[in-house]
């Protein structure tokens, strides 16, 4: 065990927390869709994926889970879906119940919960906008600047997912992802770099929002 001291979880509850960490390999499972909800977890390195495999066989991804990220919070007792480490990743864990009581305990506390909250809400409003009304162009451009975002701009973004991770996070065909981002570059919007095609500098920011608009 040791003292989480930095990320949302110590914003939340103060520096004496107590945590575990863990290891996950590439693609091994977090936890799975109906298993008891008893722990949040922090990324500290690496990426996950949350996803639930849908009626007739498909796999829909609700979210991905980059360092410093929060997951794994839920209102009743067992998980709505399942998550997946994308590459090497390192979380830190503590019991739901044990940060829930903190948080009631310590003044503001409910304050940054609340506020934890809502931005999982908005990404959830975003994300049904962008499967709902948005052209396959629209959302692939969308997401490389989400991604953009949330990796405070780098001059070359490390992408963890696949192509096919990409395609079912946006309700598209592998091919169609792939037909968009050759678009993307052939219009001078972004540049891959190296022979996976995972690393990505954006040249046109501007360019992209366009679509995004």
């Amino acid at each position: 065990m040791r003292r989480l001291n930095d990320g949302p979880l110590a914003v939340l509850v103060g520096e004496r927390v107590f945590s575990s960490e863990f290891k996950y390999r590439k693609g091994t499972e977090v936890f799975g869709e109906g298993d008891a909800a008893e722990y949040v977890y922090q990324i500290i390195t690496g990426a996950v994926r949350t996803y639930k495999l849908l009626a007739d066989g498909r796999r829909q991804i609700n979210s991905f889970h980059l360092p410093g990220d929060m997951f794994g919070f839920e209102n009743g007792a067992s998980h709505r879906f399942s998550a997946e480490a994308l590459v090497e990743t390192k979380v830190r864990l503590m019991r739901q119940r044990s940060l829930l009581h903190t948080v009631a305990s310590r003044e503001g506390s409910t304050t940054n919960l609340l506020r934890l909250v809502t931005q999982s809400l908005q990404h959830a409003e975003n994300h049904m906008l962008l499967l709902g009304r948005k052209t396959a162009l629209e959302r692939v451009a969308a997401f490389l600047l989400e991604m953009d975002d949330r990796q405070s701009h780098p001059d070359v973004m490390i992408l963890p997912m696949s192509r096919r991770d990409i395609a079912d996070y946006l309700g598209l065909t592998l091919e169609t992802v792939s037909r968009a981002l050759s678009v993307l570059r052939d219009d001078g919007l972004l540049r891959f770099i190296g022979t996976t095609q995972r690393q990505v500098a954006l040249l046109n920011r501007c360019g992209l929002a366009q679509y995004d608009a």
